[in-house]
């Protein structure tokens, strides 16, 4: 009820004071703090006053804030404590579950594979002008060998 009473109050003062802004001709502004001012008299009719004061009042509720609390803190330490397990200087690093961790790939073998699958060129373009994008891709194959790509 103190609560409500309240909110009207604040609502009835900046009411008040859009009322003076828009008599000196601030229109603009006085939209703006009428439309701050309406908030708090809305928040009482939907119900949501009553349902934070009730909620905040209930020492249940707090308790709950607690346990929640409680599991995002022992959540959080053990997640700095896998970090850092997984990353100790001079011990191997274990996966997740338990195991090895994977081998590195080295670059080469990520690169695509031009097996069977590649479709053969047309008779068309088998002329010498083909050789010219293979000499492209060696300044580009310098600069990714250049950067251990």
């Amino acid at each position: 009820m103190l609560a409500e009473t309240i909110c009207s109050a604040v609502s009835a003062a900046g009411l008040g004071i859009a009322a003076l802004t828009a008599y000196r001709r601030r229109f603009l502004a006085a939209t703006r703090i009428a439309a701050y001012a309406l908030v708090p008299v809305g928040l009482v009719m939907t119900g949501v006053v009553e349902w934070v004061s009730g909620m905040v009042f209930k020492p249940t509720v707090w308790a709950g804030f607690g346990v929640l609390g409680l599991a995002w803190l022992l959540f959080m330490t053990t997640r700095a404590i896998e970090r850092r397990r997984l990353g100790a200087p001079g011990k191997p690093a274990k996966a997740a579950k338990g195991g090895p961790a994977p081998e590195a790939v080295a670059p080469a073998a990520s690169g695509p594979s031009l097996g069977s699958g590649a479709r053969p060129q047309p008779a068309a373009r088998k002329n010498p002008q083909t050789a010219a994008p293979a000499d492209d891709f060696s300044d580009i194959e310098a600069i990714l060998k250049k950067h251990g790509i």
